[in-house]
């Protein structure tokens, strides 16, 4: 259930509470992501960011794997569903950082204003999905909710259809967009031949035999 609820408020810690919880945290940790406490109250530690993205993205490199469609040194592709990618933060970092980092570490060349951050919880048997702003830390969130992924986890997708701030595509990227999908039609449109040539080839045998003469 996608939610855009009002955005929950920004509990301030003290340096105590923040230690505390910080114990708290590392003790039910599973996966030996811990979050370490610095001495100026920063602290740092690990979120996990599945990848939900419904459009090809754009990266700088001749090496991705997939579908893709060239132009010059950039490339057009998707990724697969189900990944995920860990990321290294402090509790200073916001939405906008974590999201320019993902895409620093994939080598995406797309505009950042292209993509969002949104948490998604479980609140009284029910998987809400919020979006996240520009200014909040997730880590923060992180730490609260604790190290559990089922009770709080991020994910990444694109802006709504209506959000999208299409002046942020380039021509090439747009160019690349418009070849993936005709290879896409086009590999559908065989596959559908390719089926109802068998169905035919069958009926035909079909037949065949029901006027085979005696």
């Amino acid at each position: 259930k996608d939610d855009e609820k009002e955005r929950e408020p920004h509990v301030y810690l003290s340096k105590e509470e923040v230690k505390e919880k910080i114990q708290s945290y590392n003790s039910s940790v599973t996966d030996k992501l811990k979050m370490t406490l610095n001495a100026n109250g920063i602290y740092t530690g690990f979120i996990k960011v599945q990848m939900e993205l419904c459009r090809p993205i754009t990266v700088q490199s001749s090496q991705s794997q997939g579908r893709c469609a060239h132009s010059n040194n950039e490339t057009a592709f998707y990724l697969p569903e189900g990944c995920v990618n860990t990321l290294h933060i402090s509790s200073t970092n916001t939405v906008r950082e974590v999201i320019e980092a993902l895409l620093k570490k994939f080598f995406v060349a797309d505009n950042p204003a292209k993509f969002a951050l949104y948490k998604r919880c479980h609140k009284e048997d029910q998987v809400y999905t919020c979006k996240l702003s520009d200014r909040e830390h997730p880590l923060y969130l992180r730490l609260v909710a604790g190290p559990r992924t089922e009770m709080l986890s991020f994910v990444l997708r694109e802006h709504e259809t209506g959000e999208v701030m299409w002046e942020a595509f380039t021509i090439p990227e747009l160019q690349n967009f418009l070849r993936i999908l005709d290879k896409e039609e086009n590999e559908q449109l065989q596959i559908l031949k390719k089926r109802y040539a068998a169905y035919r080839d069958k009926l035909e045998e079909a037949l065949g035999g029901v006027w085979k003469p005696g």
